[in-house]
C-alpha cells in the first residue's frame, strides 16, 4: 500500500473510531436523559403519598453519608437489648444500673413482661416521645436529644462493634454507597479525657503542642491497632469475604476523628491533636471534626480560641481535611452577638465543608459568606431531622434552599440517627416533602455527597461539578483513560459505581413501581 493511501486509511480509522465513540457517548447520555426524565415524572407522580414515596426513595441509590455519629446511631431499643444482656437493671427513675440489681427491675424482665414501662424506657433513652408530644412542655427537643447521651452512657463501653453494625447495617438498607462515619477509639478517649486542666489561649498553642507531641505516638498506635481488631470482629460477624455476606459488606467506610469544643482548653487541644495525628497516620481516617453543642458557655466562650487551635494544626498536618460543626444555632437559643460570625470563622480557619450551618442567614454578610462557599467549594451537610428536633427550625425557616440559592453545594446526611428515630432515606423524604426538592435536585444531592466527601483520590468530574465528566471519561467509563483514572481513585471508582446504580434504578423503575390499578 502507498505510504499516502496508508495515511489517509489510518486518519479514516481514527476518525471513525472519533465518531463511534461521539455517537456511543451521545447515545449512553440520550438513555440517561430518557431515564431521568422518566425517574422525575414517577417521583412527581408519587410526591403526594408517603408511602410510595418512601418506596422509590429508599430503593434510589444513594452517595454517601457525610454527618454520621457512630455513638448516636444505635436506637435506644439497640442500648436496652445490649443492656440487658449485660445484666443491667432500670430504676424507678428510669436510670440504667449495672448488676448486680434486683431481679424484677432486669432490662430483660422489664422487656418481656412490662411493655409499657419498656416504651418509657424508650422514650427517655432518645427522642421518639418527644416527638411525639411527651414532655414538650417539660423539656426542649435540644435537652432531650443530648441528655440522651448521658442516659444510655453507662452501657456504651464495650459496644463498638454492635453499634458499627448498626451503622453499616442501617446505611446500606438506605441503598447508599459511602459512610464518613465520626468516630474515636477508646484508648484515644481515654488519652484525651486524661489530659491536664490547665491555662491555655492561643500564645500558649506552640508549646502545648511540643509537649503533647512527646506522648502522642504510643496512643495513635495503639488506637489504629483497636479499630484494626473492632474492624475485623465486623467483617466476621457480617460475613464479609465469604458466600454469606451481609449487604452491608459492600459499603464503604471512611472515618472523621473528633475533638469536643465543651471541654476545658487544654483538653479541646489534646483532643484535636489526637484527631489531626490520627487522620494523618492511618488512611481509614479522611478528616477532623468538631462536636458538642456549639450553644454551650465553654463552647461560646472559647470558640475563637477553637478556630486557631484548628488554624495552628493545620500547618503542622497539612494533609488532613477538616469539616466543622457551625452554625448548629437558632435565633433565640443564644443572644443575637452569638449567632452573627460562627460560620465566617469556621471557614476563615480552613473548614472544608460545615456541618448543619442552620445559622446563615443570621450572619453578618451573610451573602458574602454564602458567595464564599459557592466559589470555594465549601459544602453544607444539612441534617432536617435534627436541626427540627434540636433547634426547632424546619419549612421554610430552614436555609437549604438559601444554599442551593448560591451555588452552596448541598448534602444530605442523618446525624444522630438512633436517637432522632430517622435514617437517609427519610431525610431525603423530608428535603422532598417539606423543601420541595424534585427527582433531580436530589440526584444533585446525592453525587454531591460523593463529590465533596473527603475520599481519596481525583474527581470524576470536571471542575468540581457532578455530571460533567473529565476528559479522561468523556468517552465512557470503559474507555482506557478512565480505567486508568479508576485505577488509581477511590472516589473515582465510588462516583462511577453510584452513576451505574443510578442508571440501573432509572432503567428498572417498572419493576419498582407498578403503573396505577395495579398493572405495570
Amino acid at each position: 500500500m502507498k505510504p499516502g493511501l496508508r495515511r489517509a486509511l489510518a486518519r479514516g480509522l481514527a476518525a471513525a473510531a472519533v465518531l463511534a465513540a461521539a455517537l456511543a457517548s451521545a447515545s449512553a447520555a440520550h438513555a440517561d436523559a430518557a431515564g431521568e426524565a422518566k425517574a422525575s415524572a414517577l417521583f412527581d407522580e408519587l410526591s403526594g403519598n408517603a408511602a410510595m414515596l418512601r418506596v422509590f426513595l429508599q430503593a434510589m441509590p444513594k452517595g454517601g453519608d457525610l454527618h454520621n455519629h457512630l455513638g448516636g446511631t444505635p436506637s435506644a431499643e439497640d442500648w436496652l437489648d445490649w443492656a440487658g444482656k449485660a445484666g443491667f437493671c432500670a430504676g424507678s427513675d428510669l436510670k440504667l444500673l449495672p448488676p448486680p440489681c434486683a431481679d424484677a427491675d432486669r432490662i430483660t424482665r422489664i422487656a418481656a413482661e412490662r411493655p409499657f414501662d419498656y416504651a418509657r424506657l424508650v422514650d427517655h433513652l432518645g427522642t421518639r416521645g418527644w416527638q411525639q408530644g411527651i414532655g414538650r412542655d417539660e423539656v426542649s427537643g435540644h435537652t432531650q436529644f443530648f441528655i440522651s447521651f448521658e442516659r444510655f452512657g453507662p452501657v456504651a463501653p464495650g459496644h463498638t462493634v454492635p453499634a458499627m453494625e448498626v451503622a453499616l447495617r442501617t446505611s446500606a438498607g438506605d441503598s447508599a454507597t459511602y459512610l464518613e462515619l465520626m468516630h474515636n477509639p477508646d484508648a484515644m478517649m481515654a488519652y484525651i479525657l486524661a489530659a491536664p486542666d490547665v491555662p491555655l489561649d492561643e500564645t500558649g498553642l506552640e508549646a502545648r503542642y511540643a509537649q503533647e507531641l512527646a506522648g502522642l505516638a504510643p496512643v495513635i498506635a495503639k488506637a489504629r491497632a483497636e479499630l484494626d481488631r473492632d474492624e475485623k470482629q465486623v467483617r466476621a460477624d457480617m460475613g464479609c469475604g465469604t458466600s454469606s455476606a451481609e449487604a452491608a459488606c459492600g459499603l464503604a467506610v471512611h472515618y472523621l476523628a473528633s475533638a469536643f469544643r465543651a471541654l476545658p482548653p487544654a483538653q479541646v487541644f489534646r483532643s484535636l491533636i489526637a484527631s489531626f495525628a490520627l487522620a494523618d497516620a492511618d488512611p481509614r481516617y479522611v478528616g477532623v471534626n468538631i462536636v458538642q453543642p456549639e450553644d454551650w458557655p465553654v463552647s461560646m466562650r472559647d470558640y475563637d480560641l477553637h478556630m486557631a487551635m484548628f488554624r495552628f494544626l493545620e500547618g503542622k498536618y497539612p494533609r488532613v481535611h477538616r469539616t466543622m460543626h457551625a452554625g448548629e444555632l437558632a435565633f433565640g437559643l443564644v443572644p443575637p452577638a452569638g449567632i452573627r460570625n460562627h460560620m465566617r470563622k469556621a471557614l476563615d480557619a480552613g473548614a472544608e465543608r460545615i456541618g448543619h450551618g442552620v445559622a446563615i442567614a443570621y450572619e453578618d454578610d451573610a451573602a458574602g459568606t454564602l458567595r464564599r462557599m459557592a466559589r470555594d467549594h465549601v459544602a453544607v451537610e444539612i441534617n432536617l431531622s435534627s436541626n427540627d428536633v434540636i433547634l426547632g427550625v424546619r419549612g421554610g425557616e430552614h436555609p437549604i434552599q438559601l444554599y442551593r440559592r448560591f451555588g452552596v453545594p448541598v448534602t444530605l446526611s442523618t446525624d444522630d440517627q438512633g436517637i432522632l428515630r430517622t435514617d437517609l432515606t427519610q431525610e431525603y423524604m423530608r428535603a422532598a416533602r417539606e423543601q420541595g426538592l424534585h427527582y433531580a435536585d436530589l440526584k444533585q444531592v446525592t453525587r454531591a455527597s460523593l463529590e465533596f466527601a473527603f475520599v481519596p483520590g481525583e474527581s470524576l468530574w470536571r471542575g468540581r461539578v457532578p455530571g460533567e465528566p473529565v476528559a479522561a471519561c468523556t468517552a465512557g467509563f470503559d474507555a482506557a483513560p478512565c480505567r486508568a483514572l479508576l485505577a488509581r481513585s477511590e472516589k473515582a471508582r465510588l462516583q462511577v459505581t453510584l452513576e451505574q446504580r443510578l442508571d440501573a434504578f432509572e432503567q428498572g423503575l417498572d419493576r419498582l413501581m407498578p403503573a396505577p390499578g395495579g398493572k405495570g
